[in-house]
């Protein structure tokens, strides 16, 4: 890359003044943006900071709290550790992950990797992993190898070339209905465990009008804080319970008392047959990064503006990245399941953001919620964490999967998708139906015989093939009992 185009960006920009509209502002900001792949960026000189980098960065945090203290719950469930150890696991993910991952590599090294976040769709599988004999940290570490290995042989981006708007579309409507279902059973039934209700439903309608409102004036990026801080006023305000108990403080960061035998995860290291154990479940967890990386940079291509392509996330680099994250963070004791950071990808994207800026505020913002301790309570309470859920990624996946499936036959291959994920699960929805649309048998013909065979058939067929074998061993066909009896 030339001189002129690493100056381009500080050469480039123009003040907020020199536009008519602040939506004009931030989409020059994205299309003279220059960022450099593994090698420094610096704020003003390479980004800057903009006020709307908040919603990201509050989004990020919430679904972090969240999301790791699910995978980190689902492993200590089974392995009888209280919630003591819970909270400050997820304290010391947090603090790795801002400090070591969200702000070096994303906000500074790569801009163009999107954070590593957490793997939400592999949590009702945790608990098999434990009975199955798997140790977290010989998963954490195999998952990371295959992802390093699948986003440096470029198998990513690949995967993503070959996935069609339909099947895209499909899948990105097809998480979006079911974490709307998920989101608003959750919120009823949290509601109705002190007999309030009704409280759910007038939240919800309330956030439904907030919603429509943002959307008419074209300010839906604000959807997030204006929903949460809505969401808990309308709770707080009706009577609903809460209270902050987690004090503030600075979690254990020796690896040794994580993997000591008889502190922190009480399993000690891992041996060669915990690393045999946990193979198929981390051939499952980066296989299904494709079809969640594809959807996170589908969504920034809807968002942003023309002539923005090198400030859009880069998908290999992204699983490099992530991977990384996994690696490290398994070995120094933390319990997380990487993936590319959806919480915060998504409505970076909705409010016209590029990564790095908010990547940093973010990783500001983890580590205050660490070590504070009190937002943590806050972010977990249901009424701000569902609808900052909904109006931040499900609402506006579903969003998105319709406007990639309007036009042409991308519909059948969207229904096959929906109908494919249902039946199993989105990885086998994804791989099957692009499998059939490649090789022309739905979908756009013309597009499946502009493949090659490599395209149409091998490539589809190898990984349906495989994703197939290792759902089959861990026993994820419904009415079908696991290959192998260790994983029943």
């Amino acid at each position: 890359m030339s001189q002129e185009s690493l100056a381009s960006y500080a050469s480039q920009r123009k003040p907020r003044s020199a536009f008519a509209s602040r939506n004009e502002y931030l989409e020059h900001e994205l299309q003279v943006m220059s960022p450099k792949r593994w090698r420094p960026n610096l704020p003003l000189r390479d980004y800057r900071f903009e006020w709307e980098d908040l919603v990201p960065g509050m989004a990020a945090t919430i679904g972090k709290i969240v999301m790791v203290a699910a995978i980190v719950g689902a492993f200590a469930a089974p392995l009888g550790l209280t919630p003591d150890f819970v909270i400050e696991n997820v304290r010391f993910e947090l603090i790795i992950a801002a400090v070591l991952f969200v702000i070096l590599i994303s906000g500074c090294l790569n801009p163009s990797a999107n954070l590593a976040g957490t793997h939400g769709p592999l949590i009702p599988l945790v608990p098999v992993i434990v009975a199955s004999g798997g140790h977290p940290m010989a998963l954490g570490l195999l998952i990371g190898l295959f992802g390093f290995l699948l986003g440096i042989t470029k198998g990513g981006s690949l995967l993503a070339r070959l996935t069609s708007n339909g099947v895209c579309g499909g899948l990105l409507l097809y998480l979006g209905f079911i974490g709307i279902i998920g989101q608003v059973e959750k919120l009823f039934t949290w509601a109705e465990s002190f007999e309030m209700g009704y409280l759910a439903f007038v939240v919800l309608v309330a956030t439904i009008v907030m919603y429509a409102w943002l959307e008419h004036i074209q300010k839906r990026w604000l959807a997030i804080p204006l929903g949460a801080g809505m969401a808990a006023t309308i709770a707080l305000l009706m009577g609903a319970p809460f209270e902050f108990t987690t004090q503030p403080g600075i979690p254990n960061m020796n690896p040794a008392y994580w993997w000591g035998e008889s502190t922190g995860w009480q399993l000690g290291w891992p041996e060669w047959s915990h690393f045999v154990a946990v193979l198929p479940f981390a051939v499952l967890a980066v296989a299904m990064w494709s079809p969640d990386f594809l959807g996170h940079q589908v969504f920034q291509k809807i968002s942003y503006p023309s002539n923005t392509d090198r400030v859009r996330m880069n998908i290999d680099d992204t699983m490099m990245a992530a991977s990384s994250r996994q690696a490290v963070g398994s070995l120094l004791g933390g319990g997380n399941i990487a993936s590319s950071w959806g919480t915060y990808i998504i409505p970076a994207s909705i409010a016209r953001r590029p990564i790095p800026a908010g990547a940093v505020v973010t990783g500001v913002l983890c580590i205050i919620a660490a070590i504070w301790g009190y937002p943590m309570d806050l972010a977990v309470w249901p009424p701000v964490l569902s609808v900052a859920l909904l109006v931040g990624v499900f609402l506006p996946l579903m969003e998105a999967g319709m406007q990639m499936t309007r036009e042409g036959k991308t519909t059948q291959s969207a229904a096959l998708v929906v109908i494919s994920s249902a039946l199993v699960n989105p990885v086998f929805g994804w791989s099957f139906a692009m499998l059939l649309d490649n090789a022309g048998l739905v979908g756009c013909k013309d597009r499946a015989e502009e493949l090659g065979k490599g395209g149409r058939w091998i490539i589809p067929g190898i990984a349906f093939l495989v994703l197939c074998a290792v759902m089959a061993i861990i026993g994820m066909f419904p009415g079908v009992p696991a290959l192998v009896a260790t994983f029943r």
